[in-house]
């Protein structure tokens, strides 16, 4: 209960900072980190819980973000309704993903490049059709109503990052004392006893990928919304799948705050090392 005390305690805190912060500039900071642990969180559930490493997690978060974007661009639906369709669609990119890796036994390096694969047969595929405008990409248009989840400032965005945030670690704390989690740690640590002692790796590793690639498509959703652009390289680019494994792998696999410690590192200007000069510069 401590760790699930202190998540509330961070995202009430984090809630409370449009009531007494304007700058555009740290709201933009907080948000891109939040936006960052998002993503860390959804790579960490399926590698740092499950131990199925991906190279290619930019597969889930384009599909999130072509499938909010197109829906919008093409068809005008509302934007509100585009999210849960994209985190959909994410996961169901997940599951063809899963099934067709696991089924086979796919693990370690050989599951991380199928990843890699895949994303870049997707960015390949947006490069060259009509509907998700090639190579231009697709512009999002611009309605600046809280309805359409497009707000005039940045404190409608923080709130909705918050809140997929903190889904993403609710989700980790979830797995970190459920019976579910209990059997993905076991898969992680060593398939062949888990599946003696009667664990169903297949389903267990496959509900995973899904929870996992759901959780990163809607980080894609609010990169579209946020930024209003998304084309195949940003979509399905090694960037955001290096962005959403760097979190975890350094701020420790399987734990629920590692991927929020890095991003604080990474987003602030001139990143770690700049921290370091300003720590430098104020000793005595």
């Amino acid at each position: 209960m401590k760790t699930l005390c202190a998540i509330l305690v961070l995202c009430g805190a984090v809630a409370l900072l449009p009531a007494f912060v304007s700058s555009g500039v740290v709201l933009n900071l907080v948000i891109m980190t939040l936006y960052a642990t998002l993503l860390g969180q959804a790579w960490n559930i399926l590698a740092g819980f499950g131990g199925q490493y991906s190279f290619g997690h930019a597969a889930f978060f384009g599909t999130g973000a072509y499938a909010s974007a197109a829906l919008q661009v093409h068809f005008g639906v509302n934007a509100w309704l585009c999210l849960p369709f994209a985190i959909v669609c994410g996961a169901a990119t997940g599951a063809l993903v899963g099934a067709l890796s696991f089924r086979y036994g796919l693990r370690g390096s050989y599951f991380a490049l199928v990843t890699l694969a895949f994303a870049e047969i997707f960015r390949i595929l947006a490069n060259s059709v009509k509907f998700t405008g090639g190579g231009v990409g697709l512009l999002v248009p611009l309605k600046s109503s809280a309805l359409d989840f497009q707000f005039q400032g940045k404190a409608g965005f923080l709130y909705v990052i918050l809140a997929l945030t903190l889904a993403g670690f609710l989700l980790s704390w979830w797995l970190k004392h459920s019976r579910y989690g209990a059997w993905l740690t076991a898969v992680r640590d060593n398939e062949d006893s888990a599946a003696a002692l009667g664990v169903d790796v297949f389903r267990v590793k496959l509900q995973a990928i899904v929870i996992s690639a759901g959780l990163m498509a809607a980080g894609g959703a609010f990169y579209v919304q946020y930024f209003h652009y998304i084309d195949p390289h940003i979509a399905y680019g090694p960037a955001v799948s290096v962005e959403a494994l760097l979190g975890p792998i350094v701020g420790g696999l399987g734990t629920v705050f590692g991927p929020l410690l890095i991003a604080m590192v990474t987003f602030p200007p001139r990143g770690i090392g700049g921290l370091f000069q300003r720590l430098a510069a104020k000793a005595p």
